[in-house]
């Protein structure tokens, strides 16, 4: 069964958007640090600050480059530009996409990200 992008949820899917939601906005109350970020599942954004169309690509890249390093899929991805950082973690069947200014906590961001993506496995939102 197909999912419909998260730019146009059925009732069904609304739940998921909505704990989605949810989960990004714990992440961007526990860190000052956060530009920008996604929910995702299935390559698709269930919630994203901007354009959520935009996220699912550029966060599918994100993971398709880290998992050629060792043709494994990688969990958590971290990438340091002196404009700023960039963070990826799958969990529970779901992504988390953050940019960050320079100089974040990495493994703070990381774990809150993870208990993000384990809550909204918990919830209604499905994946696991």
């Amino acid at each position: 069964m197909a999912e419909m992008p998260a730019a146009e949820p059925s009732d069904a899917s609304a739940p998921r958007a909505e704990a989605a939601e949810r989960a990004l906005a714990f992440l961007t109350e526990m860190s000052v640090d956060i530009r920008g970020g996604a929910i995702l599942a299935d390559g698709r954004a269930l919630a994203a600050s901007g354009d959520p169309a935009a996220w699912g690509p550029a966060a599918t890249a994100l993971f398709d480059a880290a998992d050629l390093a060792d043709g494994r899929p990688a969990d958590h991805v971290h990438v340091n530009t002196e404009q700023g950082e960039v963070f990826g973690v799958r969990e529970s069947g779901f992504a988390a996409v953050a940019v960050t200014d320079r100089f974040t906590l990495a493994s703070l961001i990381a774990f809150d990200m993870r208990a993000a993506l384990r809550d909204l496995a918990g919830t209604d939102g499905r994946p696991a």
